[in-house]
């Protein structure tokens, strides 16, 4: 078994995450418990976790974990661009080592804008497995034993941030933002991270240890789970 700390046990976004662009456009509300992300013509704005994780099972009501440099590993949920009326596609993606091309994308069965939902990414070295509202929508095994590069070696720093997109996530970038109904905006909540936290080159998660919290780490799909997806 694999001891976890639980990096975040009440969520509080001013302790967790740093606004990192946007003038502003970026807020922490309602004593920590919201974060708003805004979109006008001008700028979008973003934030990142204050942490690094190297594995973990990692839920937000709202997105991205990603990594820097030329051979950066991301694993990524995003949402694109539509037509009001048409269904929201739900982009997904893994890069390792710098190399991506591995794009699944879904059409959700909600509403996004609607309400809040969960989504969730499972992270352990086995597989990586993409959830919404406790759906799994899209496993990403291990294959490394047939030359597939599998993110494991990199610590990754949760990011999320809206931005102008319409070159090419709107059908292509044949739709283009109506600047009319600007600002967009993007709320998350509750988020929650049961991971290993990097810091100063070691790793929280001791794999001599037990601990309840640690289910995460050698978690795969099983029968009804696949059946689900």
């Amino acid at each position: 078994m694999v001891g976890c700390l639980m990096a975040a046990s009440a969520s509080n976004f001013n302790n967790d995450f740093d606004i990192t662009w946007g003038d502003g456009r970026g807020k922490i509300v309602n004593s920590g418990e919201v974060l708003t992300l805004s979109l006008d013509k001008s700028s979008g704005s973003g934030f990142q976790s204050k942490n690094e994780y190297l594995f973990g099972k990692i839920d937000m009501q709202l997105k991205l974990l990603s990594s820097k440099g030329s051979t950066w590993d991301e694993i990524d949920f995003e949402f694109l661009g539509n037509l009001s009326g048409d269904p929201y596609i739900l982009h997904t993606n893994v890069f390792s080592q710098g190399k991506g091309n591995r794009e699944q994308q879904f059409y959700l069965w909600f509403d996004p804008t609607a309400d809040f939902h969960t989504y969730s990414i499972l992270w352990n070295p086995q597989s990586i497995i993409f959830s919404v509202d406790g759906t799994p929508i899209r496993e990403f095994k291990n294959m490394e034993s047939i030359g597939v590069p599998f993110p494991k070696n990199q610590p990754m720093r949760i990011y999320s941030s809206l931005w102008n997109a319409d070159d090419w996530a709107t059908r292509g970038g044949l739709v283009k933002t109506d600047w009319t109904l600007a600002p967009f905006t993007a709320s998350y909540r509750n988020f929650n991270a049961d991971a290993c936290v990097w810091s100063n080159g070691a790793s929280s998660c001791k794999s001599t240890a037990t601990s309840t919290n640690s289910a995460w780490f050698s978690q795969e799909m099983d029968s009804a789970k696949q059946q689900r997806l």
